[in-house]
């Protein structure tokens, strides 16, 4: 089945989880991996009340680099499925939502607040459930041995 799965990466342990899972169910399904990671610039932020003077060619090389190192830490430098690298600037839930439209499947990772962390969504992934042009999985802490195959 050719095809591919969106999957959001910010290196977190949430978005390792997702990554996980996305390689998973790519392998079950024989499909392609898109791992996104998404950069907002400071220029987003304070609404033009102050200016930042930041370097965002740094800033890119930096979400390549966490991005890279994510890939590695999870698939190893041998993967079972082809990862494509994608980074990107925007709003991390509203750039994941753009691109799902090309996917077959978008993924990512859920947060807890506090003592109610298992109820709760982080925003980007509440986001994405409401607003993806596709299917979206939300992989919950503690969920890594559910994805597809898995016994």
């Amino acid at each position: 089945m050719a095809g591919r799965i969106l999957v959001g990466v910010d290196g977190s342990e949430g978005s390792l989880r997702a990554l996980r899972w996305a390689l998973k169910e790519a392998a079950v399904r024989g499909q392609e991996v898109d791992a996104v990671i998404v950069w907002q610039s400071p220029y987003d932020f304070g609404g033009g009340l102050y200016y930042l003077r930041v370097d965002e060619e740094e800033i890119v090389r930096r979400a390549r680099e966490r991005l890279a190192e994510s890939i590695a830490e999870v698939a190893g430098q041998t993967p079972s499925v082809e990862i494509h690298q994608v980074v990107l600037q925007g709003d991390p839930a509203k750039t994941l939502c753009a691109w799902s439209g090309d996917a077959d499947l978008l993924i990512v990772g859920s947060r807890g607040h506090g003592g109610f962390a298992p109820l709760s969504l982080g925003s980007v992934s509440s986001k994405c459930a409401h607003h993806s042009r596709c299917p979206v999985v939300i992989v919950p802490k503690g969920d890594d041995d559910s994805a597809p195959g898995s016994t």
